[in-house]
């Protein structure tokens, strides 16, 4: 059996693991072959964790390769470093590896499956650079070799019209079942069958595919660059728009619930913390005027800090413009229109005028104490009450004044009143 396993996205602790994990599962389930289909450029653990998975890579009893695939993938940095010490390597059509940077003193007791491995030291090479400047290691097959396939196969051969795939061809394998036919000195079992009147390998030896488990793999997604910032960027934004609301609602636990993931994510991912700082301040500068109703100099002040806090957010590791333009301008919406809008219609009825609501009687729905919210008519409103004489929940009230979007109650009974000042 050989068991092949995907390592994409970036390399953090849970993509670690299961390197780890893999490399220790099939010596005891006694497979003959372990695969890693790789698509990685960065790396967010030490360099001290990516000692001990060269180590378990090199000491494995179970032959190890790697595949660089499928077409447009790329293997990068301290990651290419780690599976350089693989028994073999394979690449796909339209992949890119380099760009190693200084070797890693933990991993410089290992032997390396790149050749010419300078080469790609400080630049990442295509395929067919890595073919041609003998970073992969290749040995093209002769015209014997295409004459003994075709006689394993019992196939007529016709040296006049067969045709010797190119280095290229034979040094790429665009499918993964391509690269695991060919690993037949580590093992690997394969048959030349005939299909179409060519010979082909087809593979013997069992492949079993494994990967991340459903919850490893949010964790996994969590810690990518984009959706950490996505799921931070969304979370404070309901959190703000619990604070103007009565009670806690759907909207604050989701907040909360992706406040959790998004800390998990940054916990992961190099960040700098004064860009953190920004992005919370610009929440604070929203609720300034969001309790106003009316966008306007703290709004500004809070795009700003928000799209600099946006930009400067990861040290070492890169997120496409895209998220950051679209978080963007939806905070942008929903801070110049959204919010405004909700915080009129949450707190207002649709009676022109509020004149009447003097003498009118509410239900308390969350303790005035001095502020709180009431009932009146169907509708919630923020009020506030005398220090003296606060009023808990399912009381009853009467509006004594209107103070723009708030309104000033007192108790049925026992209300503190300066009788100094006549009541407007």
């Amino acid at each position: 059996m050989a068991v092949v396993v995907e390592v994409t996205g970036l390399l953090d602790p849970v993509m670690a693991d299961l390197i780890e994990d893999s490399v220790a599962d099939v010596a005891d389930a006694g497979a003959r072959l372990l695969v890693f289909r790789v698509d990685s450029n960065r790396s967010v653990v030490s360099d001290d964790r990516l000692a001990e998975l060269a180590d378990a890579i090199a000491g494995s009893p179970v032959p190890i390769a790697i595949w660089v695939g499928p077409n447009g993938a790329s293997l990068e940095r301290k990651v290419a470093q780690l599976f350089a010490t693989a028994d073999e390597v394979g690449i796909a059509p339209g992949t890119r590896v380099g760009d190693l940077g200084p070797q890693l003193p933990q991993l410089a007791d290992h032997a390396v499956a790149w050749d010419n491995q300078e080469l790609i030291r400080d630049q990442k090479l295509g395929w067919r650079q890595l073919i041609s400047e003998g970073v992969i290691a290749c040995e093209p097959r002769t015209i014997d070799d295409l004459r003994d396939r075709y006689a394993e196969a019992g196939i007529p051969f016709d040296a006049g019209s067969a045709r010797v795939p190119s280095v290229e061809e034979q040094c790429v394998a665009p499918l993964i079942g391509d690269f695991l036919v060919d690993l037949d000195d580590l093992g690997f079992e394969s048959d030349v069958v005939e299909v179409d009147g060519q010979p082909r390998l087809e593979p013997i030896t069992q492949v079993q595919f494994r990967g991340l488990s459903l919850a490893h793999q949010l964790f996994h997604t969590v810690a990518s660059p984009p959706v950490a910032y996505l799921l931070l960027s969304i979370a404070m934004g309901l959190m703000l728009f619990e604070f103007f609301t009565a009670g806690i609602g759907v909207a604050g636990v989701v907040g909360a619930l992706l406040f959790i993931l998004a800390g998990y994510g940054l916990s992961v991912l190099p960040h700098n913390t004064w860009a953190l700082v920004l992005l919370a301040a610009s929440m604070v500068a929203f609720g300034i005027d969001i309790q106003t109703s009316v966008p306007r100099f703290w709004t500004v002040v809070g795009m700003i800090l928000f799209a600099a806090g946006t930009w400067w957010l990861y040290d070492g590791v890169s997120m496409s413009w895209i998220p950051m333009v679209v978080m963007t301008g939806a905070v942008a919406v929903a801070m110049f229109a959204g919010m405004p809008s909700m915080v009129r219609t949450r707190f207002s009825t649709p009676t022109i005028g509020r004149d009447w609501m003097i003498d009118e009687l509410g239900e308390v729905v969350e303790d005035v104490s001095p502020d709180g919210v009431i009932r009146i008519r169907g509708a919630l409103w923020r009020a506030r009450a005398n220090r003296a004489t606060p009023v808990t929940a399912g009381d009853q009230v009467r509006v004594i004044e209107i103070d723009g979007l708030w309104l000033e109650v007192e108790p049925m009974e026992g209300a503190a009143r300066d009788y100094r000042e006549p009541r407007k």
